[in-house]
């Protein structure tokens, strides 16, 4: 064996890649232990409306150990977006002594109907200080998504009335029905494969000034669940008790 020099030639080289393999180790050790580096600024970076960068900031004393190499970023991250209105946050080291925070706020879309709010992804958060003009989401858990989607769709195609929806809800048997800001309710009911609720509504919309526009009385409901046409119902005396409907077709 020790006449073999092609045996001992492999055999260092082994031997130096454990050594080298080995310096490597201590040196990091040693900088992930260096007083030398200390960690001396977090900062707050974003289009920020309700998060207060230095208040964000301020929330991470005592949370954030450890010097340049050794703060953990994830924990950095994960400690931010506990915080209300912040959706995200991407952390990196700023040589030679700080960490850099951008933080993505939530964009309220609208409220959900157990307080909470709803963003433009249609992700639900907690959080204060939204307008209170927000329209109201409701519908079955999981759902926020979807009706995100339909309240935006709806907004668009109501737009022409001079009006918006207030509250867009999707009933636990997949009905959906529309409250617009004139006072109008719009019942829509299920989706449909050979009508959408999007069809729907904007047959609606197209027949609103002959159908709804002329009517000398308030229109307390409409029923757009008919496959040719939709039915109005016009309170008496001002209610909506003992409402007659009026069907028109389209």
């Amino acid at each position: 064996m020790w006449n073999n020099a092609r045996l001992l030639n492999g055999l260092a080289d082994v031997l130096f890649l454990v050594a080298a393999g080995f310096a490597v180790w201590i040196a990091v050790q040693a900088a992930l232990r260096t007083p030398l580096l200390p960690l001396r600024e977090v900062v707050i970076v974003g289009e920020l409306q309700h998060v207060d960068a230095q208040a964000a900031g301020a929330s991470l004393a005592g949370r954030v150990a450890g010097n340049f190499f050794s703060v953990e970023l994830d924990q950095v991250r994960h400690n931010l977006e506990r915080l209300p209105w912040v959706r995200s946050a991407a952390v990196r080291r700023e040589w030679p002594d700080r960490v850099v925070a951008r933080i993505e706020e939530h964009v309220a879309l609208a409220r959900w109907s157990d307080h909470r709010l709803v963003n433009t992804f249609g992700e639900l958060f907690e959080a204060e200080g939204a307008d209170a003009r927000l329209a109201e989401l409701a519908g079955p858990p999981g759902s926020e998504r979807e009706v995100a989607r339909r309240y935006r769709a709806f907004r668009e195609l109501v737009a022409p009335l001079g009006t918006e929806p207030i509250r867009v809800a999707l009933s636990a048997r997949r009905a959906w029905q529309v409250r617009l800001a004139n006072g109008l309710v719009l019942e829509l009911g299920r989706d449909q494969a050979r009508q959408s609720l999007e069809e729907r509504l904007a047959r609606f919309v197209a027949a609103y000034p002959r159908a709804v526009g002329e009517l000398d009385r308030p229109v307390g409901h409409v029923d757009l669940r008919y496959p040719n046409g939709f039915a109005i119902r016009v309170p008496q005396g001002g209610t909506d008790d003992g409402a007659q409907p009026s069907r028109k077709r389209t």
